[in-house]
């Protein structure tokens, strides 16, 4: 069966973006290429996001990116907690019970977990 295996996004800052997926989400940083501005980060299911420095980077309207969490409601507070902030509090939203936020690029970030999509979501 196919796997997704990594997704390259390009970003303004890859120290910065970086920074934020490990801190702010909790991926792991897999490996870097500083000369080459790369950073891939790798999440629990072994999923690589490479970040790689591009100038005059604009998220593309309509991609979002879900990003599965053990707690949407405590992650939230923990983000907002911690300056971020975000564009949907957690709450049902038209894909779902989640959160939105968005990441230093402006990528859209959707936040979930099992347990309250399933008691929450609606469907």
């Amino acid at each position: 069966m196919p796997r997704l295996d990594h997704i390259s996004l390009p970003v303004n800052d890859w120290r910065a973006s970086r920074d934020w997926w490990r801190d702010k989400l909790g991926f792991e940083v897999e490996f870097e290429m500083p000369d080459a501005g790369v950073a891939a980060m790798r999440d629990e299911a072994d999923l690589t996001v490479f970040l790689g420095q591009a100038d005059g980077v604009s998220a593309p309207p309509g991609l979002a990116l879900t990003v599965q969490v053990a707690d949407v409601d405590a992650k939230a507070a923990e983000l907002a907690a911690a300056g971020v902030r975000l564009e949907q509090a957690p709450r049902r939203l038209s894909w779902g019970y989640g959160a939105e936020l968005r990441d230093p690029n402006g990528y859209l970030v959707r936040l979930w977990d099992e347990t309250s999509m399933k008691a929450k979501g609606g469907g």
